[in-house]
């Protein structure tokens, strides 16, 4: 395996730092970089922008606004969109539905949905969790009766991000009751404006709005929205969370934020001079980059592997990268912490009237910690992740 990119590559890299860095305005990426929450409009702006200069879905087949990247180039795209603060374009539609879509959907569906999902003029929300169904994704309880030319789904979804702001729902429901729980499963497309759906908020520890529960009463979804064949809709959600899994990983992100913890220690009075010149806290900081180094070589050595595979199927490789990644990212909102000391225990963010206490910077650190515990769960837990690493490669 080659460790060192070539000159092409390097040039391809630095065009893409180029285009982050002057197209997508200062404000954001600040907010990014720092683990503040950004507004609907903040995201739609950036993802919108990407959309304009064709950098919002190089993952798509290329007759959809693809681009015909080598599987490097693919993934420098994401290392640099997350080492330079950017903010991922809306990962509902780019990395789930919308490949979903064009690799199992219909003609009319592909017409009727790609272009508006990657202009992000239909906004996507996951319809995938239930309160019984989180982690064992395959337990789901959400029920699709057809009758006639439309379904009718009863049933509740939870923790669905930002479906306050969607447009439309992508859900997995039960079509028969009577499969294995993997066989009756199904992939519908639903509009949020249909009658019998309420979206009901989950405020979460850190303050914020981002998550919220979804009833389904008696909702008529056309027929014509059944993406595929119907019973073969965990086949697409393999599909799908193999997509989400790789980019959980997320090291552009971990070393952005490494680089900003190192900056603020050696900002940051302790004792006779900084945190910085604290010896436990150097050997913290090496820890941190040492696993992620390792990790960025699996994902290297995952790239590269892709060239040569001749299947389509998920990699469970994903699997590794998404419990590393994730325990990565918690690291680094620990380390965080850390560097802000007691300003931290101060959360004015999504407290209006409190006011500011210590640096600007230190009052998003704590909201971040605790937001940051979900990346372990989400996506298929850590455990279910090592479950699937022991069949896969010991046979267990």
């Amino acid at each position: 395996m080659e460790l060192r990119y070539t000159p092409e590559e390097i040039a391809f890299r630095d065009d893409l730092r180029k285009t982050f860095r002057e197209k997508i305005p200062a404000e954001i990426r600040r907010k990014v970089s720092e683990g503040r929450h950004l507004s609907r409009d903040e995201i739609a702006q950036a993802h919108r922008i990407l959309h304009a200069e064709r950098l919002a879905t190089p993952n798509w087949p290329v007759q959809w606004g693809g681009k015909d990247w080598t599987p490097v180039q693919r993934y420098l795209y994401v290392e640099e969109v997350q080492f330079n603060a950017v903010p991922m374009p809306l990962s509902f539609n780019v990395a789930m539905v919308g490949p979903v879509i064009a690799n199992f959907g219909s003609e009319e569906q592909k017409k009727k949905f790609l272009p508006a999902t990657a202009s992000l003029d239909i906004w996507w929300a996951q319809g995938f969790s239930e309160p019984g169904a989180g982690s064992d994704l395959a337990s789901l309880k959400t029920s699709a009766k057809r009758e006639g030319d439309h379904y009718v789904v009863n049933g509740q979804k939870t923790w669905t991000t930002l479906g306050q702001y969607a447009d439309w729902i992508f859900l997995l429901v039960r079509t028969d009751p009577t499969a294995k729980k993997q066989l009756g499963i199904s992939f519908l497309l639903v509009d949020m404006k249909t009658p019998g759906i309420t979206v009901r908020p989950i405020i979460t520890i850190d303050g914020a709005h981002e998550v919220n529960e979804v009833f389904f009463d008696d909702v008529k979804v056309p027929v014509e929205n059944l993406v595929g064949e119907e019973n073969k809709g965990w086949d697409y959600a393999k599909f799908l969370l193999s997509n989400e899994r790789t980019n959980i990983a997320r090291i552009g992100f971990s070393k952005e934020k490494l680089e900003l913890i190192k900056a603020r220690a050696k900002e940051t009075p302790a004792g006779e001079g900084t945190l910085w010149d604290d010896a436990d806290f150097r050997r913290r900081i090496a820890v941190a980059e040492i696993e992620l180094k390792a990790l960025e070589i699996t994902q290297m050595r995952m790239v590269a592997a892709q060239r040569h595979r001749a299947s389509d199927k998920p990699d469970p490789t994903s699997s590794i990268l998404k419990i590393k990644g994730s325990e990565i990212q918690q690291m680094t909102t620990e380390l965080m912490m850390t560097v802000a000391g007691p300003f931290a225990a101060a959360m004015p963010e999504h407290s209006h009237n409190a006011p500011p206490v210590g640096p600007d910077w230190a009052e998003a650190v704590a909201p971040q910690f605790f937001n940051y515990r979900k990346v372990s769960i989400y996506g298929g837990s850590n455990e279910i992740q090592r479950n699937i690493i022991a069949k896969a490669f010991l046979g267990l």
